[in-house]
């Protein structure tokens, strides 16, 4: 950051030390209705997703919607190679035989699933985002170790630079900082 660039609240971070801290934690800021704030775990928590308030994922369906257009795209491409655009019959079976397209179907409807499960596993988590505000907080490399973090954006509705940090205070938060950015 250059010195003259001037610097703004950007999120509110707090930090706790076991799971069970964070789960209530999590809890208790879903409860109070914040809608831009995240967990920052060590590892994957069993049961955060709860205790966020988060809906089910939609990465199932369209995993589902692309492997049905890889099963869809593989008949109709079989279908128009063997009975329209080169039509031989051989070894007596007939262009629409089933067993003979078996495995195309079943190579396109797991390709076009990979493509969406990686796709959209991409796009729901926006990723890449190569930077986010909480790597100007010195404490959070402790997250890849074993500190647990919540953060509350500045954008949040319901964001105040002075009741949001005493909130997570009051959630038993072991420190508790105010991150500035760039403006």
């Amino acid at each position: 950051m250059s010195a003259q660039a001037k610097k703004r609240p950007v999120v509110a971070l707090a930090e706790f030390n076991t799971v069970e801290e964070v789960k209530h934690a999590a809890e208790g800021v879903r409860d109070r209705g914040y809608k831009n704030w995240d967990v920052h775990t060590p590892y994957p928590v069993h049961g955060m997703d709860a205790a966020m308030g988060l809906e089910d994922s939609r990465l199932g369906w369209i995993v589902l919607a692309c492997g049905l257009s890889g099963v869809s795209l593989a008949v109709l491409m079989i279908q128009w190679m063997n009975g329209i655009d080169y039509p031989l019959i051989i070894g007596g079976k007939p262009p629409d035989a089933i067993p003979s397209m078996v495995p195309i179907m079943f190579e396109l409807t797991v390709l076009l699933s990979a493509f969406g499960a990686v796709l959209g596993m991409l796009g729901l988590n926006q990723i890449p985002r190569h930077h986010h505000p909480v790597f100007y907080s010195e404490r959070f490399d402790a997250c890849s170790d074993n500190k647990f973090f919540i953060s509350i954006e500045v954008e949040d509705p319901k964001w105040d630079v002075e009741k949001t940090p005493r909130f997570l205070e009051t959630l038993g938060a072991s420190h508790v900082e105010v991150v500035e950015g760039e403006e």
